[in-house]
């Protein structure tokens, strides 16, 4: 008799309400194929979904579970704070504390506004550019996502200092004529574009570590010469660190590489798993913020007290002595075991790490832009998922995302993992 599972029920409940079954594209299995999972809890390393399969789980809801699923100080914080009420629309003494906790713990933000998702947070640090600057044109670097604002969802162009096209439908062309779309750690396209066009461009986004076209690092040369260029210009230099922010160390990626940007926006580890975001800077930039300047942003949700309960006590706990050190070693642990069951099967196969964040690529060395990146193997990546899904691991449904650990990811998780992947491994090489 064949069972029907639950995953496939509600997934075939969810397409009729909502539009491919799922609200945010990724999760619908599109690029890997077969049918997402639905899960139904999740507790440190790991998740369930709707048939009670257990997964460890390596997106940890896409980087936000940096001290695992269902923390229980975590949970507790969220619960007490509930109990006080859900929304106020009105200033918290626990908006002020996360501000100052942020402001302490980033050296290159002296204010910051709190706002509920990274796009939010990558949209205003653009208009606050633009404002301050009074100029247009931005630049952005092809594989780097910085959420789904317009000027944002933008591709490279035809050729060298060309401006982009749309990637998404509804996105008029006089957003994409002042975006400017180059190759990720090219230094010579960076400094060709400021020679062209420099005193015209607001601002340079940038993921310092990028893991929306699975993990890739920036070589210190680009973001020291990107540095260089946006202070000789005046253009204000912008990290996006939704993801990488307190994930790679607790300064950040501007931690690890020593570079100052003039804004930078935060997300997921900073909500604990609910939705707060926040950007911020200098003061002085960040004074043409309305009320007190002319760059107008606001949430009727921005600073929501239960989130910032969640972000605040997980905030504490990834400054436990040990910490980063401790998740640094998982995710390298996981990331060499990885490439050395993959090199004993014959299967042309790496991996890297930084922080608490990894990269699997079906090639033969780690990328180091898009193109690269998308010249690995993908189908063989399709299939390497599925048969760890099947083997209870889950990692990003798509071969273009970073993975993640957890502080509750320990050596006997990771060498399950690793255990399981030679299994899968001997079977994509025979």
């Amino acid at each position: 008799m064949t069972t029907i599972s639950n995953n496939d029920t509600l997934f075939a409940r969810a397409q009729k309400t909502t539009p491919g079954g799922v609200n945010s594209p990724v999760r619908a299995f599109r690029s890997v194929g077969g049918t997402p999972r639905f899960i139904t809890r999740a507790d440190g390393p790991y998740f369930w979904d709707a048939d009670d399969k257990r997964y460890i789980d390596y997106i940890g809801s896409w980087g936000p579970a940096i001290v695992g699923h269902a923390h229980p100080q975590v949970v507790k914080a969220v619960q007490e704070a509930a109990t006080r009420g859900l929304s106020f629309g009105a200033p918290t003494e626990g908006e002020v504390l996360m501000a100052e906790e942020i402001c302490r713990l980033v050296p290159s933000i002296e204010q910051v506004r709190l706002v509920s998702s990274g796009t939010e947070a990558t949209m205003s640090a653009l208009r606050l550019a633009r404002g301050a600057t009074g100029r247009d044109k931005i630049v952005k670097f092809e594989g780097c996502y910085h959420g789904h604002a317009d000027s944002l969802l933008v591709k490279a162009g035809s050729g060298l200092l060309t401006f982009g096209n749309p990637t998404s439908a509804g996105v008029p062309e006089d957003f994409v004529k002042h975006t400017l779309v180059l190759d990720y750690n090219n230094v010579q396209q960076l400094e060709d574009a400021f020679a062209n066009m420099g005193g015209e461009i607001a601002c340079v986004i940038v993921e310092p570590v990028a893991g929306n076209m699975n993990l890739i690092k920036a070589s210190p040369e680009f973001l020291q010469a990107m540095r260089r260029l946006c202070t000789a210009h005046g253009a204000i230099l912008i990290f996006d660190e939704v993801m990488c922010g307190f994930r790679v160390a607790l300064g950040g990626a501007q931690q690890v590489y020593g570079i100052v940007p003039d804004l930078t926006a935060l997300g997921k580890v900073i909500g604990g798993g609910l939705p707060v975001a926040a950007f911020g800077g200098s003061a002085k930039l960040m004074s043409h913020m309305a009320p007190l300047g002319a760059v107008y942003q606001a949430g009727t949700l921005s600073g929501n007290p239960v989130a910032v309960a969640a972000g605040m006590t997980t905030l504490k706990l990834i400054q436990e002595d040990g910490f980063y050190e401790r998740l640094g070693a998982s995710a390298r642990r996981l990331a060499d075991g990885l490439t050395a069951a993959a090199k004993e099967a014959g299967v042309v196969f790496c991996a890297d790490a930084i922080g608490g964040m990894f990269g699997l690529y079906f090639s033969a060395t780690p990328p180091n832009n898009y193109a690269e990146m998308m010249a690995g193997d993908r189908e063989r990546f399709n299939v390497f998922f599925h048969h760890m899904l099947d083997e209870g691991v889950y990692f990003a449904p798509a071969a273009y995302e970073a993975g993640f650990v957890s502080a509750q990811h320990d050596d006997a998780v990771i060498d399950a993992t690793i255990e399981a992947a030679r299994r899968v491994f001997k079977k994509l090489a025979a």
